[in-house]
């Protein structure tokens, strides 16, 4: 794998004038969207309530069905309605306002993203929408689609084209439309992309395998998500990947903090929008102990409910053990769990003869990027009856009457079913600027076709602009100190291979030109 020097410096990387990103969300409900004052709350508070989080609106029609029209006439995009725009502004203000002094501010008008045409298929939220402007504010022009048929915020989204970025996006997208979005995102005559930003690795296949002649043009591509940088090391492996490629899960501040912090608080709040459960004394099995995974449990266990934790990676079965949490395989507990969840990216975790067991009222959702972790093929057999109960909520019932309560169809539940913290969404959204002002900037022959981690400078800097906030004082290095440690006083402070203690079994490979493995003597390590 491709790495960077060993002083994680880099040519095209100054550090910036700049300061961070934000983000927050609002409340969700299960019943139809409020149309006028229900509770303490005043009018436009309700009506910007209603306006982004509703999942219906009185025209049921597909808005790709309709002309699409601004206030400065047809324009190139596809939302669910316009006119919500006024109540979308406010949610990304409300966004922007918690991490006050964290926004991405240009000095002295300085745009690095200038003449950057950036396509991005990220959730479309108030949090998002804030690293949308910014990258516009810093040069860029922005066409956008939704990664997840379920998180987009319609209000959001009118809200971004009303201010003019093209957004091909709205809640409740069929798979057909779905992909439509995205081709209509990117398939046009007049504009074509030198920047890819990704969010599950849709986009980038999408273009890979109908537009390759677009990659001519690119630049790079940054992808935030797991199952994204698989297949972008797939590509990589087959010789096949085209442009560099930043990989933004596997950066310290995306693992350390989105993916732990922000999935410990949000999945709790997924879970009581939508089932209203108690957790204390539920038996819950979490697929996978990554730092999703990591995340989940330890705010299920301080609810009191029994985790147990399946687990491919002994690594993070060790460290799952010494947690307080029993490993074990899902069809051994299977007939027994009130709950299961699954947190590991890859596909086909949880089967339908695991679902067949299942005792009758077994809540089963996901916390991972994609559906394919449920075996939502299965569910939908004949001898099965769906019965839709709620937004988000469906019971699947078996011909006996058993039924089991599946979450968003098996879709990544905290962005579809709950609000989420806007402050460690701001981490990841300052990693994504940076990642992406780094390969725009990049002298020819810096990257090669390959996959490359962020460099530990950069996530250090991520970090240290949302420091402030806490009113946190690093305590810094003597010259004396640094030089026994055999690094710089202002950092990096972790080697480039850093990355967690649990390295994933499919990137485990990537330390073969640090170390290798004598395979006669399990301990010695020859450098």
């Amino acid at each position: 794998m491709a790495k960077w020097d060993s002083c994680g410096s880099s040519p095209a990387f100054k550090q910036p004038h700049w300061t961070q990103i934000p983000f927050t969300d609002q409340k969700q409900e299960f019943n139809r969207p409020p149309t006028r004052t229900v509770r303490s709350m005043s009018q436009s508070s309700t009506d910007s309530f209603a306006s982004v989080h509703s999942d219906t609106s009185d025209d049921e029609s597909s808005p790709r069905d309709k002309l699409q029209k601004s206030t400065k006439g047809p324009s190139d995009f596809c939302i669910k309605n316009i006119s919500q725009a006024d109540f979308g502004r406010k949610e990304i203000e409300m966004a922007g306002r918690e991490e006050e002094d964290l926004r991405l501010k240009r000095a002295g008008g300085e745009k690095p993203l200038a003449g950057a045409k950036v396509v991005g298929c990220t959730h479309i939220t108030a949090q998002t929408a804030v690293l949308i402007e910014t990258l516009v504010a810093l040069g860029a022009q922005c066409r956008w689609a939704a990664c997840n048929i379920f998180s987009t915020q319609n209000a959001v989204a009118a809200a971004l084209v009303k201010a003019g970025i093209s957004v091909f996006a709205w809640r409740g997208e069929s798979e057909d439309e779905f992909w439509w979005c995205i081709d209509h995102c990117v398939g046009t005559e007049t504009w074509q992309p030198n920047m890819i930003l990704d969010d599950g690795g849709d986009l980038t296949d999408w273009i890979y395998k109908k537009y390759p002649e677009l990659f001519k043009n690119l630049k790079g591509v940054v992808e935030e998500s797991i199952t994204g940088v698989y297949r972008l090391y797939q590509l990589s492996k087959a010789g096949r990947l085209s442009v560099p490629a930043m990989n933004v899960n596997d950066s310290v501040t995306k693992q350390k903090f989105d993916n732990l912090y922000f999935c410990k608080e949000s999945v709790l709040e997924g879970l009581k929008r939508t089932t209203d459960i108690m957790f204390g004394g539920k038996q819950v099995v979490v697929c996978g102990y990554g730092e999703v995974g990591k995340g989940c449990c330890a705010a299920l266990k301080a609810l009191g409910a029994i985790v147990y934790v399946t687990e491919v990676d002994p690594i993070c079965a060790l460290q799952a053990c010494m947690d307080g949490f029993r490993v074990i395989k899902l069809s051994e507990i299977v007939r027994h769990i009130d709950m299961v969840i699954t947190c590991t990216g890859n596909k086909n975790v949880v089967m339908r003869e695991h679902l067949d067991k299942m005792k009758n009222g077994c809540i089963v959702c996901n916390m991972g990027h994609s559906s394919s972790e449920i075996d939502l093929a299965g569910l939908r057999s004949s001898d099965l009856k769906w019965v839709h109960v709620r937004p988000r909520v469906d019971h699947v019932i078996w011909p006996d009457g058993k039924r089991i309560v599946l979450l968003a169809e098996g879709r990544l539940l905290n962005l579809s079913c709950s609000t989420v913290p806007s402050f460690v969404l701001s981490i990841t959204a300052a990693t994504q600027a940076m990642a992406l002002i780094e390969l725009y900037n990049a002298p020819e022959g810096r990257y090669n076709k390959d996959v490359y981690l962020l460099p530990k400078k950069m996530d250090e800097y991520v970090a240290s602009l949302h420091l402030p906030i806490f009113d946190a004082h690093l305590t810094e290095l003597s010259d004396d100190q640094a030089k026994y440690m055999g690094i710089s006083k202002h950092g990096p402070f972790k080697p480039n291979y850093y990355r967690q203690v649990n390295f994933s079994l499919s990137r485990r490979q990537t330390l073969t030109h640090i170390l290798t493995f004598n395979v006669s003597n399990p301990f010695c390590f020859l450098l």
